[in-house]
């Protein structure tokens, strides 16, 4: 009897140590979380990888630094938890490699595709000559404006537009596809096509290692092929979190945007749809053919049964013009089954500037001047210098010759279709061309 209940006993202890094995870990990160909240995350890096991210935070950030002096007493165990969440959370995070059978073995669509990219390069161009080294005085106090600017029209009732009033939390997560995080230097990127997203893209390449050529990080920006640059699977994006993270993925997000440096460029809303239509349907694409022009012809000129490829309607002179374009962003049915396509979609749908606090608002009209500041800012003007700018970009004094033949009802309407982006980023309204 006494060995029975000595038995009882044992196997009770068991039950209860493998018990407490199984809630332990789970009651140690509940700990974590709360602990975390508590914290906040102006205390501390929640990272993808174990070593933090340097310093990249702007001069306004130094004043909140001051005030946090007194967290430092915590700092070793934040470093502790924020490398045992990295080991719980953190899946395999390898960076890209690039491999010469990879890059030889493609499809003859996938061939087409790259020779309109390498033509749209080349018909770019870049501009070699020396920068100025005249350095604008007040470049504080633009972004200071821009970043108020901003602030302002999303608080102000009187301009009103899809989105503006939604929080973060109501953002879908496909919709979070264009914000480039790099972890090792703690920084957020908004892509804008048609707004040297190239360019940029190739300077998160660098700053994150997230693509290597035989192992080697790449060092230089345009050494980085075009085709890998916009390959989503280069890039950490946030909608990606959701894959690796789980339920804490917008818990994460909410702390990068907290603790990283945010920035976005911008161009002249109107010039970039002509850019755009430069850039996709002047030259060869079989991609931008087959999803836009199809539709284009079909609804708005007498070719009723277009050429099956890009190439054929080329060598037959089949072309949508700028004013088909226009009608396509014009007319009802183009977003009845998908949102537009990004090189033409509004930035503040890309971006989200009312539900992020960005850090930085470039523009592409002062380029390298913005660029050149922000790279000093975030400290790493010393690792990447942002690439030349183009000789024949597009620019705002080609608007007129080019809506010379849209209608000027089109073009108000056009404009509430975008006005938000005028708005929002200090573009003046194109009343010359809105008028009668």
């Amino acid at each position: 009897m006494g060995n029975s209940s000595l038995q009882v006993d044992k196997m009770g202890k068991s039950r209860l140590f493998r018990i407490f094995l199984v809630l332990g870990p789970l009651f140690m990160i509940l700990l974590i979380i709360i602990y975390w909240d508590d914290v906040g995350a102006t205390h501390f890096y929640l990272h993808t990888t174990i070593s933090g991210p340097q310093s990249s935070r702007l001069p306004s950030d130094t004043q909140s630094d001051a005030k946090q002096k007194p967290a430092r007493s915590k700092e070793n165990f934040i470093s502790d938890v924020d490398e045992f969440l990295n080991q719980v959370l953190e899946s395999s995070n390898k960076p890209n490699k690039l491999s010469k059978e990879g890059s030889d073995q493609k499809t003859s669509q996938e061939t087409s595709g790259q020779n309109g990219k390498q033509q749209e390069e080349r018909v770019r161009g870049y501009d070699w000559k020396a920068r100025s080294s005249t350095v604008s005085l007040d470049r504080t106090q633009s972004q200071d404006r821009r970043k108020q600017l901003l602030h302002d029209f999303c608080t102000n009732y009187t301009l009103d537009f899809p989105g503006r009033n939604r929080s973060f939390d109501d953002i879908p997560n496909k919709e979070l596809d264009h914000l480039i995080v790099d972890d090792r230097h703690g920084i957020i990127y908004c892509y804008v096509p048609k707004v040297a997203c190239t360019n940029w893209k190739r300077i998160m390449i660098v700053l994150s290692e997230s693509l290597l050529n035989q192992g080697i990080p790449f060092l230089d920006p345009l050494e980085i092929p075009r085709e890998h640059v916009h390959n989503s699977s280069v890039h950490f994006t946030f909608n990606k979190f959701w894959k690796r993270y789980g339920k804490f993925a917008r818990h994460l997000m909410k702390i990068k945007l907290k603790k990283y440096t945010k920035f976005l460029f911008v161009r002249d809303p109107f010039v970039r749809l002509i850019s755009a239509y430069r850039s996709k349907f002047e030259i060869e694409n079989e991609e931008f053919y087959r999803s836009f022009v199809v539709t284009m012809l079909k609804r708005y000129t007498n070719h009723t049964d277009p050429p099956k490829s890009v190439v054929e309607a080329f060598a037959a002179g089949i072309k949508p013009s700028f004013s088909n374009f226009i009608q396509y962003l014009l007319d009802p049915r183009t977003e009845e089954h998908m949102p537009f396509n990004e090189h033409w979609r509004q930035v503040h749908r890309l971006c989200h500037p009312c539900q992020i606090n960005y850090d930085f608002v470039g523009k592409l009209e002062t380029l390298d001047e913005d660029a050149e500041y922000l790279l000093s800012l975030l400290n790493v003007d010393n690792v990447v210098q942002f690439p030349p700018s183009y000789h024949n970009r597009t620019v705002s004094s080609w608007e007129e010759d080019w809506f010379a033949n849209i209608p000027v009802e089109w073009r108000r309407e056009l404009y509430k279709l975008y006005e938000a982006d005028f708005s929002l980023f200090g573009y003046s309204k194109p009343k010359t061309l809105l008028q009668v």
